[in-house]
């Protein structure tokens, strides 16, 4: 271990991977990394209300008994020593756990969830849990139980959601690794909206439990950080099987920290600026307009072209009732009036469907994976926007108009990711550059089915030759 202390903002504004070597060498204690994200966590969190639960006691005492083992010479994992922090949808046993619902203000669980167990086998800390709305349910970060979180690059606007609280964390340098889920985009919009990366993994790469819809395959669990190599770090430590998830059955760990560079000359990627006509505002449209010539310029072959969405909207939108009404009915009807409307509205869509309705989207997503199948024959990665929108206020529920079209539910500004979702592909959120009001915008790459390597080594790329995640938010500087 050095002679001289570490200041915390040194230690915080580490990568990862970065923190792990110092770590492993004994350069640095875990007890000072700890100490300095706890720290950096009084000094931020009360600005943007991103850490909703913390662990400092538990997480002290777990860094003491990391280096205890370190002393030993005991063999370590990945991740030890490192702080990490959980979506508040992910029960932790003993610690609360409300996502995000007055219902469960003072739930605290007796089971943790699969990708936490992981996480800590691995050797990462507990810091403590991070803010989402109710149940997920939507790319606003707000709830009756905190409060909002706040974006770090304009404490005026919102963070996105739904893994809005871990990406604050992240961009704030309170957390180096954070974890979250995406159903429609609560990986990726967040990740868009702070300046951080996000991965949404192909259905059953991340295995998760308990799960009340274990074959749903839209929604998932997956890993946040700063850096595209350390979205690959915390990868290999909570990917693989597990008897508890049945989509996971037969998918193989595929590492991906160690397979990183890549010579991409003559990969054939297409570039969809709104996937096909989207309204998308124009401050995105130039960021990302800004950085086709990034690619070009790292050898791949860049065509505009976008597979054909249609019927997306019927697939995803039909499914994501079912399933709230799967999941949160016998809530709504326990609790009557104490769901958020939005919430409320999806369940009820979903007692509202018949099995026509569920025939029809089958269909339309057997007919989706087709052309999306024969179109990623063709190319490698899909390129576009994250999100239609750069972030907005504060106090706005939801977008509800894009450059002057009207959008009938609190869904629909996020089509860009949802349709994505809807087609099973593995995606990611990279930063890709800033508005002139310094407003961040992320650039979103999907793969071919079960390639999230392919996605880490192109966004890897990109993240090599802009920068741009080292722009850090001037709000929430200490």
């Amino acid at each position: 271990m050095s002679a001289t202390a570490r200041q915390p903002t040194d230690l915080c504004e580490c990568t990862a991977r970065a923190l792990a070597r110092l770590i492993r060498t004994r350069r640095v204690s875990c007890r000072e990394v700890m100490l300095a994200h706890l720290t950096r966590v009084d000094q931020v969190n009360p600005l943007v209300n991103a850490v909703v639960t913390l662990a400092s006691d538990t997480a002290l005492r777990e860094a003491d008994a990391a280096d205890a083992a370190l002393a030993r010479g005991d063999d370590v994992g990945p991740l030890h020593g490192l702080p990490i922090a959980h979506k508040d949808l992910f029960v932790t046993a003993g610690l609360r756990t409300t996502f995000g619902s007055r219902v469960f203000a003072n739930h605290v669980p007796t089971e943790t969830a699969l990708i936490i167990e992981r996480e800590r086998c691995a050797g990462a800390i507990t810091i403590g849990k991070t803010n989402t709305p109710e149940f997920g349910a939507g790319s606003q970060t707000f709830n009756e139980v905190f409060g909002a979180t706040r974006n770090p690059f304009d404490l005026a606007k919102t963070c996105g959601g739904s893994s809005g609280g871990s990406a604050v964390a992240l961009a704030t340098g309170m957390v180096p690794l954070a974890d979250g889920s995406d159903l429609g985009g609560s990986l990726r919009n967040p990740a868009s909206f702070c300046n951080v990366v996000g991965l949404r993994p192909t259905p059953g790469r991340v295995p998760t439990w308990p799960d009340a819809a274990p074959w749903f395959p839209f929604s998932v669990a997956g890993p946040m950080a700063r850096t595209v190599g350390d979205i690959a770090l915390l990868l290999d430590a909570i990917a693989g099987p597990d008897a508890r998830a049945p989509l996971s059955v037969g998918i193989h760990a595929s590492p991906c920290l160690d397979t990183l560079d890549r010579d991409l000359r003559d990969v054939r990627v297409a570039w969809s600026p709104d996937l096909g006509g989207l309204p998308v505002e124009p401050a995105v449209t130039a960021v990302l307009e800004s950085q086709r010539a990034t690619f070009e310029s790292l050898g791949c072959v860049v065509d505009d072209g976008c597979p054909d969405f249609s019927g997306a909207d019927t697939v995803f939108t039909t499914w994501r009732a079912w399933v709230y009404d799967a999941m949160f009915g016998e809530t709504l009807d326990q609790h009557p009036g104490q769901l958020k409307d939005t919430v409320v509205w999806n369940i009820e869509a979903g007692r509202a469907l018949s099995g026509r309705d569920l025939a029809a989207a089958e269909r339309a997503r057997a007919a989706l994976h087709d052309r999306v199948r024969r179109f990623m024959e063709v190319y490698e990665f899909l390129l576009l926007p994250v999100a239609q929108v750069v972030p907005f206020d504060i106090d706005q529920p939801y977008v509800t108009q894009i450059n002057g079209t009207a959008l009938s539910t609190y869904l629909d500004w996020m089509r860009s990711c949802y349709w994505v979702s809807a087609t099973g592909l593995p995606a990611l959120s990279v930063p890709c550059g800033h508005t002139p009001e310094g407003l961040p915008v992320g650039l979103q790459i999907v793969g071919r089915p079960f390639d999230e390597r392919g996605v880490l080594q192109l966004a890897h790329a990109f993240e090599q030759a802009t920068e741009c995640w080292k722009r850090r938010p001037a709000a929430t500087s200490p």
